[in-house]
């Protein structure tokens, strides 16, 4: 059974776990390197206990002690509760959710052990801002993508904000790192899937003119809004294509383009 622990003080080193949540440079070190990451609010918690990820320690506000107490019964971790000001000045910000905890991180799979069941994935580059990738996630998620390749600068997708924004997502769906970039990118189609980049480049083939042949097995390459993808990584791609748009709109925030890509590789049939 978990044991509660009563907390007044920002500075017990017991809660180092939980220590500066919103210094994105500070956490991207910390928690990789103590294989841990944390898990924020009551439905993100429970995905992740789901997906099988071990619990190091809780940190609540009081009121959350019942509804989560079927999750601290069966477990021998430490549950800190602590009033919100506690939380706050813990965590650096506002704990609306007043419930965190801190989770062990699983061993990844390789890019060749995703890609061995992959039919349709995701391959990000370049995407650092936690929430795009977070939203990437979500999104991939819902439209039936199996799973989710990052080159070696994207995000942490265990980061606080990208757990919390992809709601759970990043427990649901396997991902990898490809490395060396681009280079890495062989082993896509050596798994026998094509190289889609999606790109504004008005020669580019409009992606709902694919046909079921180049997405029945296809990886989407997506890259930022502004720069978009690098030079080496469109010369990778098989294709290149583009969502037709309206309005003299040239290109969409990366969370919308990906899920309108998505849906149109999947049509809306993720089977």
């Amino acid at each position: 059974m978990a044991a509660i622990h009563r907390v007044d003080s920002p500075d017990d080193e017991r809660l180092a776990d939980y220590v500066r949540l919103t210094d994105t440079s500070l956490r991207r070190v910390l928690e990789p390197a103590a294989g841990l990451f944390v898990a924020e609010g009551e439905k993100v918690i429970r995905r992740a206990v789901a997906a099988g990820y071990p619990v190091r320690s809780l940190l609540l506000s009081q009121r959350w002690l019942d509804p989560l107490r079927d999750l601290l019964d069966p477990v021998d971790v430490p549950v800190y509760v602590a009033a919100a000001a506690t939380l706050e000045a813990v965590t650096g910000y506002v704990v609306h959710r007043g419930a965190l905890a801190s989770m062990q991180r699983l061993p990844l799979p390789t890019a060749e052990q995703l890609l061995t069941t992959a039919r349709r994935v995701a391959v990000l580059e370049g995407i650092v801002d936690p929430t795009n990738v977070g939203a990437v996630f979500r999104s991939a998620a819902a439209l039936g993508m199996d799973g989710v390749l990052l080159d070696p600068r994207c995000a942490d997708p265990l980061y606080r904000r990208s757990v919390k924004v992809s709601m759970g997502a990043v427990f649901q769906l396997p991902y990898a790192r490809v490395e060396p970039w681009p280079q890495g990118l062989t082993l896509v189609r050596d798994a026998g899937l094509g190289l889609l980049a999606l790109t504004p480049d008005g020669a580019a083939v409009p992606i709902d003119e694919l046909s079921a042949d180049q997405t029945t097995r296809c990886a989407l390459l997506l890259g930022t809004e502004g720069p978009g993808l690098s030079g080496a990584a469109l010369a990778a791609a098989d294709a290149h294509v583009r969502i037709p748009m309206s309005h003299g709109v040239d290109s969409l925030n990366i969370a919308a383009a990906a899920a309108v890509a998505f849906w149109a590789v999947t049509r809306g049939r993720p089977d």
